[in-house]
C-alpha cells in the first residue's frame, strides 16, 4: 500500500509524532512519500495544490494521509485519490481553525480524532475514528536518574520540573508553570529547574524525562497530548491540567495527578509529585490502552483497508 502524507513543514523540521507514526506503519510494509506545505495561512495552503498535484501524479499514492485540518482541506481539493485525515485537537479546538476543519472532514473519506470529545463537534461521526498518537516504547522508557543525567548539563542540586513545550507557544501556558513553581519553591525551601521542551531529539527527551522529578504540562487545552504518553512510558511523575484525554491516559495511576489552573493547586499537586519520589507504573497503562505505536498502527491500516475498501 502506497502512502502520501500532507502536513506542514513551516518549521523546518517533521513533526515527531508524524515521523513515529510513519516509521511504525512501515513495520507493516506500508510505503510512505511525504508532501509538506511551506507557507502558513490558508492562503499559503491553497498555493501548494498544484504542487501537490504533481506530487500525486509523480507517487501515485492508493490513498492520502493528511495531518490537521488545513492540510487536510488542500488534500481534498483534489478527488482522484481519496483523503484520511486526522485531527490532532488544535484545528479542532480553534474556532478560526476549526471553519476549515469542518470541511476537511466532510471531504475526507475517513477521519481520525485522537481524542473523543472533539468528534462530538463535527457532522458525519460515522466516518470518524478516534485512536490517538501512539507512542514508541522502544524510544522511551525508564532508566534510572543518574543513568540519564550522565550526558545532560542539569544542576543536580535543584528540583528538576520539565515543562510540557515550548515556553513561548500561548496554548502551553506556561506563566501557570512559572507562578506555580515559584510557590513550590516556598513550600519546599529548594531552588527549581524549569526545563523548557524545545529542539530535543527524541533520545534526549528520554533521558530529560527520565533525569526529572515532574513532567508539568499546564495548558489551556489539548487533544491527546504525546508529552504525556512519552512520560508514561517512561514511568514519570506527571501533574497535568484536565485537557484533552488526559484523565483517561493517567487513570488512577500513583505519582500522576491532574490539577486546575489555580496556581496554588497546581503547586500543590507538584509537590505530590516530588513526594512521591519513585517511578510510576505508568508504562503499564500505556500497554492496557493499546497506546503503543505498534497496536495504533495496527487500528490506522485498519481504516486505511476500510477506505481502500480492502478486504
Amino acid at each position: 500500500m502506497k502512502v502520501l502524507i500532507v502536513c506542514s513543514g513551516t518549521s523546518g523540521v517533521l513533526s515527531p509524532f508524524v515521523r513515529d507514526q510513519m516509521d511504525s506503519l512501515a513495520k507493516f510494509g506500508i510505503e510512505f512519500s511525504l508532501f509538506q506545505i511551506r507557507r502558513k495561512g490558508m492562503l499559503g495552503y491553497l498555493l501548494h495544490l498544484k504542487a501537490l498535484q504533481r506530487k500525486i501524479e509523480q507517487v501515485k499514492p492508493d490513498l492520502i494521509h493528511a495531518h490537521f485540518g488545513l492540510s487536510a482541506l488542500l488534500a481534498n481539493l483534489q478527488r482522484n485519490v481519496p483523503v484520511v485525515t486526522t485531527f490532532h485537537g488544535s484545528d479542532i479546538n480553534d474556532a478560526n481553525v476549526f471553519k476549515y476543519s469542518k470541511w476537511a472532514h466532510k471531504l475526507s473519506a475517513a477521519s481520525i480524532f485522537v481524542e473523543k470529545s472533539m468528534i462530538q463537534k463535527v457532522k458525519d461521526q460515522d466516518k470518524g475514528n478516534i485512536i490517538p498518537c501512539g507512542v514508541d516504547t522502544s524510544v522511551f522508557y525508564p532508566i534510572t536518574k543518574s543513568e540519564s543525567a550522565k550526558n545532560l548539563d542539569i544542576n543536580s542540586e535543584r528540583i528538576k520540573i520539565l515543562f510540557s513545550s515550548n515556553f513561548d507557544i500561548p496554548v502551553k501556558n506556561y506563566s501557570l508553570a512559572m507562578e506555580s513553581c515559584k510557590r513550590v519553591k516556598t513550600m519546599i525551601g529548594k531552588g527549581i529547574n524549569i526545563i523548557e521542551l524545545k529542539g530535543n531529539s527524541r533520545e534526549q527527551v528520554n533521558l530529560l524525562m527520565n533525569a526529572s522529578d515532574c513532567i508539568l504540562l499546564t495548558s489551556f487545552s489539548e487533544g491527546s497530548p504525546q508529552v504525556i504518553k512519552e512520560a508514561m512510558a517512561c514511568n514519570c511523575p506527571i501533574v497535568t491540567t484536565d485537557v484533552g484525554d488526559v484523565k483517561w491516559v493517567l487513570g488512577n495511576t500513583e505519582g500522576c495527578f491532574i490539577t486546575s489552573f489555580e496556581p496554588e493547586d497546581v503547586a500543590e499537586k507538584i509537590k505530590k509529585a516530588l513526594d512521591f519520589r519513585q517511578k510510576t507504573n505508568g508504562r503499564d497503562r500505556i500497554f492496557e490502552l493499546g497506546l503503543d505505536s505498534i497496536t495504533v498502527a495496527g487500528k490506522i491500516i485498519e481504516v486505511y483497508k476500510k477506505v481502500l475498501k480492502i478486504v
